[in-house]
């Protein structure tokens, strides 16, 4: 009897040891080998000599041996992907040492990981590691998913900043979601710099300040930087000015400092050259950034005295350039970066808190330049999101736009939410409420649908400031817009976020007519919604643009819906629609009349 209890615990013990190894079985995935391009950061994806450099092999016969060396370092490179594991772990293998005496290994050669929630909101993700011929890093205990559905979050895993990396590799259990991300298709911000902007001496990769402010724009960034050489020389500015950009930083002074190697003539002579050489292949707005100073240049007079004349030198190009006529420029100061003798780490490169005062300093700077400001209220804030990922991925959509603006751009476009989205139109999408009351009043108008499902007024102010209305001269802008916003804000704080949205919007549709439809009723929201419409109705005047509140069509006499004309008391089902859509055609085509 006794052994055949034994036996029985042995063979439980193994059963159980069995589902446990395959419960816990790790799939891996290797980015380089993923048939669509998933590292983000490059400025090149062909002709490259391995694939996580930074610049294409071509470069190596043109520019010095350091700046090809550095290239190699990885940056500014990340790699993102959606999952719903509650552990994801990375092993990798770098090219060189692990650490440097001023910097960690954890800034020199490891990893950093951050998720964006469904809200679009960043978390940031512990990591336990372990440096040696292979590094691996584990972080666990991720609660997987948000409240909206099961498809887990976004995932952006930043490589080293100091360091080349063989080859890497990312596992998570394999009964969970795991899906690459494909690379945007926004312009980048375009970084030239020097150590700094490389990520000295930052204590992990998500904390240089080309990181950080890759994340307050939300904005893809490749990142030039080479340590020590960032010295705007003629054949990496030919380069970087291959690359179709957003914005242009050049933030190389700090290895142009005047002594034996440069004088003021020197420095002045670089920066006329650069911004030539970039603005003759380019129009995009170039950035010129000012020496920082150092941590210690209170107490070395000459030190300071160094930095100013340096300064002084790129302001005086920087003026000349603009009375020669070129524009889309402008200078970041040593003043506004405002760093103070404890941002450094050695009195030349910063600390974490020296790259979070570059970051700010850069967002104020970039905002400002690239007309894309935000304020205080959550409606100000321009931020992505991911609400429904089953149904439709959101990122897609936009891309998909992005794209159809290039090919066959729209004379209307039609922006709102879900109760857009779902009505009809291009891009098309499976769900479609009203489709035949579109393609009957505004199939032949050349409208398209720019819809988001779940999307609120911070969602379209992001997807404004992301290009989706670039490029491109609209006849009409046509709003919709607010109604996901009525639980989480006040009246007053949807106005003010409506405001940055149609600023925007005519900021880079100067010429197009803005049409403002009021939000349509919805249960149990009718007096609410139309207080705020008249809000939104003095708003549009105040503005310059046009206001109707054509959604009363879906009103009975006692100021309730008619429910007959939904489907859920929010959206409105096809014969709603075809009530809505005379009414919206016979404003659109007045216009055009």
């Amino acid at each position: 009897m006794k052994n055949k209890i034994n036996l029985l615990l042995t063979v439980l013990l193994l059963w159980s040891f069995t589902a446990f190894s395959q419960q816990n079985e790790v799939k891996w995935w290797n980015p380089a080998e993923n048939s669509a391009d998933v590292i983000d950061g490059q400025g090149w994806k062909d002709g490259l000599a391995t694939p996580y450099d930074r610049l294409p092999e071509k470069a190596e016969n043109t520019v010095r041996d350091a700046v090809w060396n550095l290239s190699k370092h990885t940056a500014g490179l990340k790699i993102r992907f959606r999952t719903n594991a509650s552990e994801i772990k990375v092993r990798y293998q770098v090219g060189g040492n692990i650490n440097m005496p001023h910097m960690p290994s954890t800034g020199v050669s490891g990893i950093d990981l951050y998720a964006k929630d469904s809200d679009g909101k960043w978390m940031w993700c512990r990591g336990h590691y372990s440096f040696g011929d292979t590094i691996t890093y584990e972080f666990r205990n991720i609660t997987p998913n948000d409240n909206y559905h099961k498809m887990g979050r976004e995932y952006h895993l930043y490589l080293p900043l100091y360091n080349s990396v063989k080859w890497m590799e990312i596992g998570v259990a394999s009964d969970v979601l795991f899906k690459p991300i494909p690379l945007r298709k926004e312009k980048p911000i375009v970084v030239y710099g020097t150590s700094i902007a490389q990520g000295g001496c930052a204590s992990r990769p998500g904390m240089a300040w080309t990181s950080i402010i890759e994340r307050k724009m939300d904005n893809p960034l490749i990142n030039l930087a080479f340590s020590g050489n960032g010295r705007m020389e003629n054949e990496v500015t030919e380069l970087l000015s291959e690359i179709d950009a957003k914005v242009y930083i050049l933030d190389c002074l700090p290895n142009l400092t005047l002594g034996d190697k440069y004088s003021e003539e020197n420095i002045y002579q670089k920066v006329l050259n650069t911004v030539k050489i970039v603005r003759s292949k380019s129009s995009a707005p170039i950035l010129l950034v000012e020496h920082a100073g150092y941590g210690h240049g209170s107490s070395n007079k000459a030190l300071k005295a160094s930095t100013d004349r340096l300064n002084a030198a790129q302001a005086k190009a920087f003026a000349d350039l603009m009375t020669e006529g070129y524009t889309n420029l402008t200078v970041l100061t040593q003043k506004e970066l405002n760093l103070d003798f404890d941002s450094y780490v050695d009195g030349v490169h910063p600390t974490d808190k020296g790259m979070e005062q570059y970051a700010e300093a850069y967002e104020a700077k970039l905002r400002d330049f690239l007309n894309r400001p935000k304020g205080t209220f959550s409606t100000t804030i321009p931020i992505s999101q991911s609400r429904e990922p089953g149904s439709y991925n959101w990122e897609a959509r936009h891309n998909k736009l992005l794209e159809m603006n290039r090919t066959n751009p729209p004379k209307i476009c039609f922006i709102g939410n879900s109760i857009t989205h779902y009505w009809g139109g291009k891009p098309a999408d499976p769900r479609k409420a009203g489709p035949e009351s579109w393609n009957k009043y505004l199939g032949d108008l050349s409208v398209q649908n720019y819809g988001f499902g779940w999307d609120r007024v911070e969602n379209v102010l992001w997807r404004i400031y992301h290009e989706e209305l670039d490029g491109f001269q609209a006849e009409q802008v046509v709003f919709m817009l607010g109604t996901n916003n009525l639980h989480l804000n006040t009246e007053e704080e949807i106005v003010c976020g409506l405001q940055l949205v149609y600023q925007a919007v005519k900021t880079r549709q100067p010429h197009a007519r803005v049409l403002i439809l009021g939000i349509y009723p919805r249960r149990n929201e009718e007096k609410r919604v139309a207080s705020l419409n008249l809000k939104i109705a003095q708003l549009a005047g105040e503005m310059g643009l046009d206001y109707a509140d054509v959604g009363i069509v879906l009103l009975k006499e006692n100021g309730k819906i008619d429910e007959s004309l939904f489907s859920d008391g929010l959206h409105p089902n096809a014969a709603g629609y075809n009530k809505l859509a005379p009414k919206i055609r016979q404003l659109l085509t007045q216009h055009s009349n």
